[in-house]
């Protein structure tokens, strides 16, 4: 009789050991790349920065308003790479986003300058860099009236000049904190350097549409003309969007301006399509 309620105090506490484990989370981690949130979207955006197990692959998402999620109130690109990345190889993914809306090239030139950022990219070895769009932002109006031609009427050439140098800055910082260790810089393009859809038709239309997507067009090759000269490997957003099998329409959220959630799936997906990072 003693023998048996040995074993039943011993069962007891080990029934006890078990409900505790599990009422201290052990049970309910979130998935690899991502941050629990209760699935409420808003609250992923304002936490943009994943705690995930460590692993191989740490990506840090440099930029403007388009990777840190503005507007959409979805969960941004950066985070769903993470997600896909973390399934296609099986191994946790931590994404640090880092993006601000708003930032141009001067903007991130200077973030680069910073301890914070300056640690982050050390820590990283996938970095995704969009960036260039708000370079623009002051020649809007006369882009989009026609105003802004070539030769002496090209009210942009001294934007389309910096955006070059700038880039270049950047990359080159990023190589430089990076040193020796094995990195996969990816840099994006854009669809559109403003807005697009039916907002950009009914707010400038159809000219004005086709003029800011002439500048987007410049303003791309720049981009992929930088990245490929610094080593990086370009994603094309214009094509993705523009073969998507839908509306750009669809892709932008209501603003005409930013990815839906729709628009950073796909953002998401081209970056996969990019190639699995070499981290080693």
């Amino acid at each position: 009789m003693r023998a048996r309620g040995l074993i039943g105090v011993l069962l007891v506490l080990a029934l006890l050991a078990v409900i505790a484990v599990y009422l201290s989370g052990g049970a309910g981690d979130a998935l690899p790349g991502t941050a629990p949130s209760a699935g409420d979207p808003v609250a992923e955006v304002a936490n943009r920065s994943a705690v995930s197990t460590p692993g191989p692959y740490r990506v840090l998402t440099l930029g403007d308003s388009v990777p840190a999620g503005s507007v959409c109130g979805c969960r941004p690109f950066p985070q769903i790479y993470g997600s896909l990345l973390s399934r296609r190889t099986g191994t946790p993914v931590a994404v640090d986003d880092l993006a601000v809306g708003g930032l141009d090239t001067a903007g991130l030139i200077r973030q680069l300058g910073q301890a914070r950022y300056e640690d982050a990219v050390r820590r990283s070895n996938i970095i995704e860099v969009t960036i260039g769009a708000n370079d623009f932002g002051d020649h809007h109006h006369q882009v989009v009236a026609g105003r802004c031609g070539r030769g002496e009427t090209d009210c942009v050439a001294d934007e389309v000049a910096a955006l070059r140098s700038r880039l270049a800055t950047v990359l080159a910082r990023i190589r430089a904190l990076r040193g020796t260790a094995p990195t996969t810089v990816l840099v994006t393009g854009y669809w559109n350097v403003f807005q697009d859809g039916h907002v950009a038709v009914q707010q400038v239309g159809r000219a004005g549409l086709r003029a800011s997507r002439r500048l987007t067009a410049r303003a791309n090759a720049v981009i992929e003309s930088v990245s490929r000269a610094e080593g990086t490997t370009y994603v094309d957003l214009s094509t993705a969007f523009d073969h998507a099998g839908r509306s750009i329409t669809a892709l932008l959220a209501s603003d005409g301006d930013h990815p839906s959630a729709a628009g950073h799936r796909l953002i998401a997906r081209a970056l996969i399509r990019a190639g699995l990072p070499r981290v080693t």
